[in-house]
């Protein structure tokens, strides 16, 4: 079991340091406060922990059985990404150095960031199939598959929070050259452009 634990863990390392679409958005978040990239990621991880026990019960083999569902869920993932990507370069455009806007606003941005990574997360299709694919392998031979598998998604979230706070945290150490207006700006745009670009594709593929 350990050994099993032990290249599970391995597996995740290598699929969170693959770069995405959240990986973008958590380290866009990360920009404006510490705060909100960890919410980012808690939103994040909640999804992954959902497509987890998702394909723990075996839905997820009906979204990859039928082309209809999952060229619906690929559109709308599409659709999620375009418009995280055009936000980002709208804030971009108009952006000016941050103040705080009280408590409210301070709330109102950390539910934004929480669903933010909750969102984007759950409308990738592709996180539910590959979730379907990569948990079962690592279920022990003879242990109760549905359990395990609910508990390697756990396991599987837990980890990833800590691995991306590493992320959050490394941009909140530079945030004092990170926070430049003309900096800040540009990595918004860049932000902005590769989630644009990754929508379109994802839109884009058969």
């Amino acid at each position: 079991m350990l050994s099993t634990l032990l290249a599970f863990l391995g597996a995740c390392t290598l699929i969170a340091a693959s770069p995405g679409p959240s990986t973008v958005l958590i380290i866009k978040r990360s920009l404006r406060s510490r705060r909100s990239g960890f919410l980012t990621v808690l939103g994040n991880e909640t999804g992954v922990f959902i497509w987890g026990v998702v394909a723990a019960f075996g839905l997820t083999a009906l979204l990859a059985a039928s082309e209809m569902a999952y060229d619906v869920m690929r559109i709308v993932g599409a659709v999620v990404l375009v418009a995280f990507g055009v936000q980002t370069l709208w804030q971009a455009r108009r952006s000016k150095e941050a103040v705080d806007g009280g408590w409210e606003d301070a709330e109102k941005s950390a539910w934004a960031s929480y669903r933010g990574g909750l969102l984007l997360n759950l409308a990738n299709p592709k996180a539910a199939i590959f979730a379907m694919s990569f948990l079962p392998q690592f279920v022990p031979e003879g242990a109760p598959h549905l359990p395990t598998m609910v508990g390697l998604a756990a396991l599987w979230a837990v980890y990833e929070v800590g691995y991306y706070g590493l992320y959050v945290w490394f941009v909140g150490r530079m945030k004092a050259v990170l926070s430049r207006t003309g900096v800040r700006r540009r990595l918004e745009q860049v932000s902005g452009g590769v989630l644009l670009l990754l929508g379109v594709r994802l839109a884009l593929e058969s």
